[in-house]
């Protein structure tokens, strides 16, 4: 017989994620890889038996529980599940998700309802660093209308605002996990200079110019000879950052560190067909998600490029020069906007904006784990 679970579908940003409250998940742990990949419908490539959405932007978890850490109102984990593999990473977080988190929290009685605002501090397990999220609220519930609007999303909504404090080291614990700004690698082409920086979560950063790409491409333009360059050089990465061989990096490690392509401001036609203009811009840039083109840009990606911008010697402060707290990221959706917080000349938070509502409330159907606090 199979065991029905208490879910959540919710869309967090340009992501959509299956939330869990901690009680409700198998109670041995080693059970989670396979409870999510069957809620999931992995390995199959349509998840036709499942919940995922064939994507990895829709093949995403968040489990939630009430944190006994002192002034942390939630523990949140993240898992991103391969839509081809037997595998589900817990490596690194989902900024998109983590705005899903806050209200979520508050809808499910974790955390008290305070009009207007009500802050939610998250520390997030895979990265064990603290979000602190904004989320608006009326009539002591989340409001999820509003005048806010996020490139790669239709529609409006009400504003949450994430804050990213302290996210250097967050996967490898190192703010440069080869612990050079700049590493050069020889791949089939060449060599070329890259940046692996870890702010929120790793990513390999290289220039479009040195990989035969202008740097504005959509997610169609991509050859499949040069996604596996890309992933190639990806894997290099990896193994430079200790998660797996360059061998084996795709199957072990295919979530973190992210490709990340870079090039200066430029015109560009975006995917909703709006011309994007090079003075609205800072920098291009184009990630890989799950060894796929990403539709718009990774919440955690903007805020690592972001520091990386900041940080001297990098591949990306040879390209943007930024003379105010707030950086423009052109994407293949638009432009995303991020915030510096300083302390004393140093970064001490990045600030996003995001929208997120519930989009389903009710229950999973699990075949294979019986492992619940209910049986």
């Amino acid at each position: 017989m199979m065991t029905r679970v208490p879910v959540t579908i919710m869309r967090g940003g340009t992501s959509k994620g299956v939330f869990f409250n901690y009680e409700d998940m198998p109670v041995n742990v080693a059970e989670w890889e396979e409870f999510l990949l069957d809620i999931m419908g992995s390995p199959n490539h349509m998840q036709i038996d499942g919940l995922g959405g064939a994507n990895s932007l829709t093949s995403k978890i968040a489990i939630i529980k009430k944190s006994d850490i002192k002034d942390i109102d939630i523990d949140y984990t993240f898992a991103q599940v391969s839509i081809n593999e037997c595998f589900v990473d817990f490596k690194g977080n989902c900024g998109n998700i983590s705005s899903a988190v806050g209200p979520y929290a508050i809808e499910k009685g974790l955390v008290a309802a305070q009009e207007p605002i009500t802050k939610v501090r998250i520390f997030n397990t895979n990265t064990k660093k603290v979000i602190v999220a904004e989320v608006e609220v009326e009539n002591g519930r989340v409001k999820t209308e509003g005048d806010c609007s996020i490139p790669g999303v239709p529609g409006t909504g009400s504003p949450i605002y994430l804050s990213f404090t302290r996210a250097e080291g967050a996967v490898t614990g190192k703010l440069f996990p080869t612990g050079n700004p700049i590493d050069i690698i020889q791949t089939p082409s060449g060599s070329i200079p890259i940046s692996i920086i870890d702010v929120a979560n790793p990513l390999v950063f290289v220039k479009a110019q040195d990989i035969g790409l202008i740097g504005s491409e959509l997610p169609h333009d991509y050859s499949q000879e040069k996604l596996k360059e890309l992933e190639e050089i990806r894997s290099v990465a990896a193994e430079m950052c200790q998660f797996a061989n360059k061998e084996d990096a795709t199957k072990k490690s295919p979530a973190v560190p992210k490709m990340t392509i870079i090039a200066p401001p430029m015109d560009y036609i975006d995917l909703t067909g709006i011309e994007r203009k090079a003075s609205d811009m800072d920098l291009v840039i184009r990630m890989m998600s799950m060894q796929r083109p990403h539709q718009a840009l990774a919440i955690t990606g903007a805020i690592c490029a972001t520091a990386g911008v900041f940080l001297k010697d990098t591949i990306l402060s040879d390209i943007v020069t930024v003379n105010q707290e707030m950086v423009r990221l052109a994407h293949p959706a638009g432009i995303m906007q991020t915030k510096i917080d300083l302390l004393a000349g140093h970064i001490s938070a990045i600030k996003v904006i995001r929208t997120a509502r519930t989009i389903l409330e009710g229950y999973v159907y699990t075949k294979k784990v019986t492992s619940f606090p209910t049986c």
